[in-house]
């Protein structure tokens, strides 16, 4: 169950989540719905330029993972093209430990609808796609019904609220592939083909979606875009800090009392998250360890979670806040078996299009299985810690990278218990149960 730290009525992104029924267009709209895209049409020729400057004020960063400044993506999209322009919607949410953009599409997704909007009448596009992961496709009917009811007002398709302007959504989902979370393996998957990244240069906002400029961006992302509109990007700014406006949605999981999503400002501290927001270790255990923000994320001991949740406190404490999903573990885990399901996750989801990604997941998967398991020498440690240092920067995609920076971090960090398993002295309570788990399926 989604929560908040604060009152419903200081909420943001989920300010429509409480029972209030906005899954039903009349009630979405009665909440101020579809208000900011008719506030962005009366700024007339203006718009493009109001609605990309509201943005770069506000300060939101993308939701999805890295960060970037929503409004400055968008200004990237050249003004001029003799190729349709597109907007591309990823809810392709497969990062392990991160359940949050199913919450919007669930309750309240005519704000992914309006956000979409405002992103194609910023660059000057006419279609904009949803794209929903595989394993939700039980999403899929209420975002279709969604986009009917907007096209049965008159929302979407010919002249937009008597604008002249039009504009055209279509969902898809996926086939449940992790790789699709990475924006032009998205792309290529949209398009029909195998889910593989594409070559960089030339970048989606220039050469994207059928070869013309699309912009792609989170769920969560999106959905910020209506209300920035309406308060104000200024506004909107002040409630997280310098360089990381607005809120986020966190979703807080593992060894805590109160597992949920939850909307906090940027910036809340990451401590007060665990144990304020999500009542602390559950049963009164110590806290190990966290990951803050996905299972790409490097890890932090228990004595390194005075930081700010936000991108660039993060980032000087040596991880990421990623997409937000902060897995907590107890003393009982075991971090060497924590390390080995979490390889084995991107193992297995590896397209294996890029031998360093493809063999280096797959060797040190070998690898922590051999010291998990007992067999393990003390040279394997070294040589894990080799393999994760050379995929990165090495591979097409931040696959690559994604596997690496949580094995270096495990590695690092907690080197001591990986030498204990190679001494025969293993610790932690198992918490992998079938080879099911063992590959996860994202959450």
């Amino acid at each position: 169950m989604p929560r908040l730290v604060s009152h419903p009525d200081e909420a943001i992104v989920l300010k429509r989540r409480f029972g209030q029924g906005a899954v039903n267009i009349d009630k979405y709209i009665e909440l101020e719905g579809y208000a900011a895209v008719q506030k962005a049409i009366a700024q007339g020729e203006e718009m493009p330029a109001w609605i990309i400057n509201t943005m770069k004020a506000s300060g939101l960063r993308g939701r999805g993972g890295a960060g970037f400044p929503t409004g400055m993506k968008w200004s990237f999209v050249p003004k001029i093209s003799p190729k349709p322009k597109y907007v591309l919607v990823n809810g392709d949410e497969s990062e392990p430990g991160t359940c949050k953009d199913h919450i919007l599409f669930r309750e309240d997704p005519h704000s992914v609808i309006e956000g979409t909007m405002i992103a194609g009448l910023a660059v000057g596009s006419k279609m904009g796609f949803i794209y929903l992961r595989g394993e939700y496709r039980y999403l899929l009917n209420i975002v279709e019904k969604a986009v009917a009811d907007a096209y049965a007002k008159g929302f979407l398709g010919k002249n937009i609220f008597g604008s002249g302007l039009d504009f055209d959504i279509v969902t898809q989902t996926g086939a449940g592939a992790y790789e699709v979370g990475e924006e032009s393996a998205l792309m290529e998957s949209l398009e029909g083909k195998r889910g593989i990244p594409r070559i960089r240069p030339p970048f989606p906002a220039v050469v994207g979606l059928y070869g013309g400029p699309t912009i792609i961006n989170n769920a969560e992302t999106i959905a910020n875009a209506p209300h920035i509109l309406l308060m104000g990007g200024e506004e909107y700014a002040k409630l997280g800090t310098e360089r990381n406006g607005g809120t986020r949605l966190f979703s807080i999981s593992g060894h805590v009392e109160r597992p949920g999503v939850y909307e906090l400002p940027m910036g809340y501290s990451l401590r007060k998250a665990i144990y304020e927001v999500a009542g602390g270790i559950k049963g009164g255990k110590q806290l190990k360890a966290v990951v803050p923000g996905g299972s790409s994320c490097p890890v932090l001991r228990a004595d390194e979670i005075d930081v700010g949740l936000d991108f660039d406190q993060m980032a000087k404490a040596g991880t990421m806040l990623g997409s937000g999903g902060i897995v907590v573990l107890d003393e009982t885990v075991s971090i060497v078996e924590f390390a080995l399901r979490t390889i084995k996750f991107y193992q297995h989801e590896s397209c294996g299009w890029c031998i360093p990604c493809r063999e280096g997941t797959d060797w040190i998967k070998k690898t922590l299985t051999r010291v998990y398991e007992g067999g393990g020498q003390k040279k394997d440690i070294d040589n894990v810690q080799y393999l994760a240092e050379n995929m990165m920067g090495r591979t097409f995609c931040p696959l690559g990278d994604a596997a690496a920076m949580p094995t270096l971090g495990f590695v690092k960090k907690f080197r001591k218990e990986f030498e204990d398993y190679i001494e025969g002295k293993r610790a932690g309570t198992p918490v992998m149960t079938t080879e099911h788990d063992l590959v996860g399926a994202g959450h």
